[in-house]
């Protein structure tokens, strides 16, 4: 099994690459930007050399090459012009001394004159080495040309100064990716760890936890988490089924002098006694047989198959209304559903009459706890109106009962094991009827509902329909 690093660790590990990605981004961006700004000063004080050796007749600086044109620059088809005029003053409106032209060609870019003019400082001198300095900036291979007043005009060459080849590398976008893909593993990273924690506690919360293991995987605390989650869940579901088979045992252990003592009570003379010794035997085996019905319902071992629940209440029904009890079968009111063409107005019409309701469930279960609702509306109501219906999503079966008088505080408290209504009266049940069925009906992703109807009590086992 491969070895998993703790949290702690990793967490450490992460803090520690962010921290020297942000070092190594930001060492970047600044050594960049130091060298364009190294770059760029070279240029400016090589216009500044320019400006002397023009005016003075000084050497020109390395890098920089001059020739007279006889005529004045023509712009190359295509290429782009920018024209500066700097005066005395270096600035347009300070018109006081010669004035110094400045023509700037290139093939792609229109150089921002304004900007020039307004870097130039007070003299021609600066207004010039403001000019090479906008050249540094830009990638490209310009052709620059001066006029001293009415002088010739000059070439200056100086692709060693402000070419592309001289600019240094710009790092500055290698340092911003550099950061934000330090940021977007570590966000990665969390994001992981997190869905890892969010997909256990989803597992946790799913109807299966108590049937399956849950996924051991993740950082070490997730799977010692999970180890010791499925080990608690193994020792309970052990515990319920061992109940389970406990009860189980008892029940058949019992059954034999229960037999017995129904025949030794038919040779009882008294018919009193006889009665409330039948009766006692009686109230013994179903509460046996509740308690290991209500244990069984909390493993839930029954598999999920596809069944139809229409067809189930239909059975369910027929079986006691072959004994000639009160309990019917209501058919869903058909949705009206609207129908037409693209050249025809819709219209409603009503859909089929009867619909099977298809899902995923446990059959037995659902048989029972719809047994248990009937059960109940007959001993507290009279008799039992059953209606299946669905939606996409969820199922129900409805069983209404007549004149019922429990209240909102009695239905939440029968809910609970061993608790009976009021009017229960001399009914047989141990009242775990309808703790089966909110137990089923958790089981099957689902809930157990009361609503007060025209006629009394309206009991709605309400199921997914595809739960497992």
């Amino acid at each position: 099994m491969p070895s998993r690093r703790s949290l702690r660790v990793l967490a450490s590990l992460w803090v520690v690459l962010a921290m020297l990605a942000g070092g190594a981004s930001v060492w970047l961006w600044m050594a960049s930007d130091a060298a364009w700004r190294a770059h760029l000063d070279r240029a400016y004080i090589a216009g500044l050399a320019l400006y002397d050796s023009l005016e003075n007749g000084s050497a020109l600086p390395s890098g920089l090459s001059i020739s007279q044109t006889r005529d004045a620059p023509v712009t190359p088809q295509g290429w782009r012009e920018t024209l500066i005029t700097l005066t005395g003053g270096g600035r347009p409106d300070l018109s006081r001394g010669d004035r110094l032209s400045v023509r700037i060609q290139s093939p792609d870019i229109l150089y921002p004159a304004a900007g020039v003019e307004s870097v130039g400082g007070g003299s021609q001198a600066a207004g010039l080495a403001s000019v090479t300095r906008t050249l540094a900036r830009f990638c490209s291979e310009p052709r620059l040309f001066v006029q001293q007043d009415t002088g010739p005009w000059v070439q200056v060459r100086g692709s060693a100064v402000w070419g592309c080849d001289a600019a240094p590398p710009d790092r500055r976008l290698l340092a911003g990716a550099l950061l934000l893909g330090a940021l977007a593993l570590l966000l990665g990273w969390v994001a992981e760890v997190s869905a890892a924690f969010a997909a256990f506690a989803a597992a946790l919360r799913d109807h299966r936890a108590r049937n399956a293991a849950l996924p051991v995987g993740g950082v070490e605390e997730l799977r010692q988490t999970a180890e010791a989650v499925n080990a608690y869940v193994a020792q309970d579901r052990a515990a319920l089924e061992n109940r389970a088979l406990v009860l189980s045992g008892v029940s058949h252990d019992l059954g034999t002098p229960a037999t017995r003592l129904r025949l030794r009570s038919a040779l009882i003379e008294d018919e009193a006694l006889r009665a409330r010794l039948e009766h006692d035997i009686d109230e013994m085996t179903t509460m046996i047989d509740g308690v290991l019905t209500y244990t069984r319902a909390e493993i839930g071992a029954e598999p999920f198959r596809r069944l139809s629940l229409t067809s189930l209440a239909e059975a369910v029904v027929a079986d006691y209304q072959d004994v000639g009890l009160p309990v019917t079968l209501r058919r869903a009111s058909p949705r009206p559903a609207r129908a037409g063409t693209l050249f025809a107005r819709s219209l409603t019409r009503p859909t089929a009459e009867a619909h099977a309701i298809l899902m995923r469930g446990q059959p037995t279960s659902l048989r029972r706890a719809l047994s248990n609702l009937i059960d109940n509306a007959l001993k507290y109501g009279r008799e039992a109106v059953v209606l299946v219906d669905g939606d996409a999503d969820e199922a129900w079966m409805t069983v209404t009962d007549r004149g019922s008088v429990l209240t909102q505080d009695d239905l939440l408290r029968l809910t609970g094991a061993f608790q009976r209504g009021g009017n229960a009266g001399a009914a047989t049940g141990v009242g775990l009827g309808l703790a089966i069925v909110s137990t089923i009906a958790a089981q099957h992703g689902g809930r157990l509902e009361f609503h007060r109807a025209a006629e009394g009590l309206e009991a709605r086992l309400v199921v997914a329909r595809t739960w497992a």
